[in-house]
């Protein structure tokens, strides 16, 4: 018999052959997690059309089988995620380019687990975010390192953090500059109106495994409008690494297993510019990390 589907993420680290572990619907349309196979010469799990099925008792008596993917789901189902962590003005360059001063520590927010997106579905606009009289929808892109955390940290240090991490994915952090700044209120923005609608944070394609990604802070990410490169950038710019953030987020307060850390985003987005290009209504946005895939993703009004 199958585990739950979190019992079998979570426990995947202990499968030594698991190293990209994905989440998706089969063309016996049931969902499944695996072990994603890579078609030859890309390292990008979202090309995917196989992967190792694991069943059984992952503590003891268990199997890996092949199955076809039809659909690629997010790497774990929303309701098992308990926090979305983000990350604000993480890279130097985004800072500068926003007009915001260099943060002396990690700043934090958090958007809600309804907001999660998988890797291929389109990201819904309702009305109050879309274009109303002297209002202008301003939605911009941000490209991000998502970390995610599978057994609990609690006051741990920079040394002991990569320890509870799981592996990595790409998200994409969809903002509302508009909400985010312009009625986000005096004498800073808030965020959560501006970032947390639900499908806003599209992610995966799969989980690579710490055993493939040995060091987060070595990795290309890009992001693509219309097929456009708007950002490219390494973690290696960073103002704060991940062992770092892992250690800061865990201070007085416990991360969990299945908990998501969005890390940041690098210079390139539409915020700062004079004459930006906001997204608008079937504007197709891919997100990318070095050796973990991409996510695509269309801005559909709603």
């Amino acid at each position: 018999m199958r585990f739950t589907l979190a019992s079998v993420l979570l426990a995947l680290p202990l499968v030594a052959s698991a190293q990209r572990f994905v989440r998706f619907i089969s063309t016996d349309n049931k969902e499944y997690y695996g072990d994603a196979i890579l078609p030859a010469n890309t390292a990008d799990a979202s090309k995917s059309k196989q992967a190792r099925v694991i069943t059984g008792d992952i503590l003891g008596d268990f199997k890996i089988t092949n199955q076809a993917i039809k659909t690629l789901l997010s790497p774990l189902p929303n309701e098992r995620v308990r926090t979305v962590r983000c990350v604000g003005f993480n890279y130097v360059a985004h800072s500068m380019e926003a007009g915001v001063a260099i943060p002396g520590w990690p700043i934090l927010f958090y958007k809600p687990w309804t907001a999660l997106n998988t890797p291929s579905d389109p990201i819904p606009v309702t009305a109050g975010f879309q274009t109303q009289g002297n209002f202008t929808s301003e939605m911009d892109y941000e490209t991000e390192l998502v970390v995610i955390i599978k057994k609990a940290a609690f006051n741990i240090s920079d040394e002991e953090a990569l320890d509870h991490v799981l592996g990595y994915s790409v998200g994409h952090d969809v903002s509302h500059r508009g909400w985010q700044i312009e009625r986000g209120g005096e004498p800073q923005p808030q965020y959560s109106m501006g970032k947390g609608a639900d499908g806003w944070a599209p992610w995966g394609p799969a989980i690579v495994s710490t055993n493939i990604i040995k060091d987060p802070q070595t990795l290309n990410l890009w992001t693509k409008v219309n097929g456009v490169m708007q950002q490219n950038d390494t973690t290696a710019s960073m103002i704060f690494g991940v062992a770092h953030l892992v250690s800061f987020f865990s201070m007085g307060t416990t991360l969990l297993p299945g908990d998501v850390i969005f890390t940041g985003t690098p210079s390139g987005v539409q915020l700062g510019k004079t004459n930006p290009t906001w997204l608008t209504n079937g504007d197709v946005v891919e997100v990318g990390l070095e050796n973990v895939g991409t996510c695509t993703n269309a801005i559909k009004y709603t």
